[in-house]
């Protein structure tokens, strides 16, 4: 229990560090994911020389939250707490950047070590979303994560280039965050009518699903079978939301209430949308986070 306390209080992403350089969006060609790849080694290895709190202090958006169980700024987390011992490593295997630059976001699987014992390990996946800053810094804005049992497979990796951008970019920011908010409601709407049937209409076919207790699942398919079999029901409410000048990727968050059989828990979700070829928003990423009475 000591150790699963521990792990929660340092949920981590792996955030970039790296400047977002937005000159490429500027000039009509689409931002590279690359960037956001040296962003997060950078990060990791700002993290190996200054610890997890100086790290995270050092490239929090002003705005950035952590879930400590529920949305806190990182800045005042951070800012309050001791210094936090460990090893912490991770892989970037499922990455996006917007047209514009301006949002982007990482996930794969960390693993924390307090001790040199193999026994010791942590294991689980991350998401961070990314925001970058006036100067085009990318700035951790959303960092949440969830633990499982040792990992029995290889996680498959997905890192892609954005395309051209597929709208042009809103000059009212206000607009583009309520499209998000009202899609994100839709979702949250649709799941009180049937799970699997809202995973099937807003689910992209290579989304990724994070649980506690599992492994990622990737794919429409699997995420289906995985909601059918557990027979849960979802509750959710949406709380903020936001969107990339390019409008092709967005964030939404907000609270969430799980039942399955009897039990009823609550949980945080964070959702990564991208618009398709159609211009509809789908799910790109969901995560969910236990939040513990």
């Amino acid at each position: 229990m000591k150790k699963l306390l521990l792990a929660a209080g340092i949920l981590f992403t792996c955030n970039g560090f790296v400047a977002a350089q937005t000159a490429s969006a500027q000039s009509g060609a689409p931002a590279e994911v690359k960037t956001v790849i040296a962003a997060e080694n950078a990060f990791e290895k700002l993290i190996a020389r200054k610890g997890i709190k100086d790290g995270f202090l050092a490239v929090a958006d002003p705005e950035g939250i952590v879930f400590k169980p529920n949305a806190v700024k990182i800045s005042e987390f951070y800012g309050t707490i001791a210094k936090q011992p460990g090893l912490l490593t991770w892989q970037p295997k499922f990455a996006r950047i917007s047209a514009s630059g301006d949002l982007a976001f990482t996930a794969g699987p960390y693993i924390y070590q307090n001790s040199k014992k193999d026994d010791d390990k942590i294991y689980g996946e991350y998401v961070s979303i990314w925001r970058s800053d006036a100067q085009g810094k990318l700035k951790l804005l959303i960092d949440l994560g969830i633990q499982h049992p040792e990992p029995t497979k290889e996680t498959i990796e997905d890192i892609k280039d954005p395309e051209a951008v597929k709208a042009s970019a809103s000059k009212d920011p206000f607009k583009g965050k309520n499209i998000i908010l009202a899609t994100d409601k839709q979702f949250n709407d649709a799941l009180l009518k049937s799970t699997a049937g809202a995973y099937k209409e807003f689910l992209s076919p290579e989304g990724r699903y994070y649980f506690p207790g599992f492994e990622a699942m990737t794919g429409q398919d699997q995420v289906m079978r995985f909601v059918q079999n557990q027979a849960i029901y979802i509750t959710g409410t949406t709380v903020n939301a936001g969107r990339s000048a390019s409008s092709d990727l967005a964030y939404s968050y907000g609270t969430a209430r799980i039942k399955k059989g009897n039990i009823v828990s609550n949980f945080n979700y964070v959702r990564v949308w991208e618009m398709d070829k159609r211009h509809k928003w789908n799910i790109l990423l969901e995560i969910f986070s236990a939040v513990e009475n």
